[in-house]
């Protein structure tokens, strides 16, 4: 294992283990309001704070971009930092989240680590390096159609401005799937793909903490993922269609007459 990825996933762990401390007792935590459907709890600031302390002993001069506290200067290097990706689900007892953990060079991916604390899943993936799960190789899956598919999303909750055109695309990919999951953790959602439980992801103005790890282990696993152009500027935009080669092309075509020009 590469030396970053072994920072990463130890940096991953101890906020997964810290998460789940805190998971017994999430009465008595602070919570405050971000903005609107948006929290964070004392929980994910110590889980960041973990994950930044392990990074920085092992590499002072790198970069940092976190969800809690922002952009912190450095050298070509930027790790990109989710400590809890699932806050809501969190708060409530809903065991779906996860810690999601990725490294740039000069803008292009390099390592991606999600962890699920709840089931011990450490899903990890390095650039030219395949993906894996618990250190097992994942490939995405083989389906070629819509029908039989299933199909992960994550509503626009945060914002009503995108609800309509949401709607369109829902209602397009939904007539002909076998289902859609909306679970309330991108990274997973992402995750979930590269291992092949779902065959394709699509989701409007997702944080590039949100999505930066799970598009490295989709195309490390064989897969596609692109914005809403069919170009690559989703951690920009935070617009995402994941899926197989096949299952993303069939995504692409079935929510682009639904895609307004501010989403391209």
């Amino acid at each position: 294992m590469h030396p970053m990825l072994n920072i990463a996933v130890r940096a991953a762990r101890n906020a997964g283990d810290l998460i789940q401390r805190s998971s017994q007792n999430i009465e008595k935590l602070t919570i405050d309001q971000k903005s609107r459907n948006d929290y964070a709890s004392e929980v994910d600031r110590a889980a960041e704070q973990e994950i930044i302390k392990v990074i920085r002993a092992a590499f002072p001069e790198h970069a940092i971009l976190a969800e809690e506290s922002g952009e912190h200067k450095g050298n070509e290097y930027t790790w990109i930092i989710d400590p809890l990706d699932g806050t809501t689900n969190f708060l409530h007892g809903f065991p779906q989240y996860a810690v999601s953990i990725a490294l740039k060079n000069k803008n292009k991916l390099e390592l991606g680590v999600i962890y699920d604390p709840t089931r011990d899943e450490l899903f990890t993936a390095e650039r030219g390096g395949g993906a894996m799960l618990n250190n097992r190789k994942i490939r995405v899956t083989k389906q070629s159609s819509m029908r039989g598919a299933l199909i992960g999303t994550g509503f626009p909750f945060k914002t009503m401005e995108n609800i309509e055109p949401y709607l369109g695309m829902f209602k397009a990919v939904c007539a002909d799937s076998a289902g859609i999951r909306r679970a309330g953790a991108a990274a997973l959602d992402m995750a979930y793909v590269a291992c092949g439980r779902l065959d394709a992801y699509w989701e409007i103005g997702v944080k590039e903490w949100d999505i930066a790890a799970g598009v490295l282990l989709v195309q490390e696993a064989g897969g596609v993922a692109t914005d809403f152009s069919f170009n690559d500027k989703y951690l920009q935009s935070g617009n995402i269609i994941v899926g197989n080669p096949k299952m993303h092309q069939l995504m692409y075509h079935a929510i682009e007459p639904h895609v307004p020009a501010r989403l391209k």
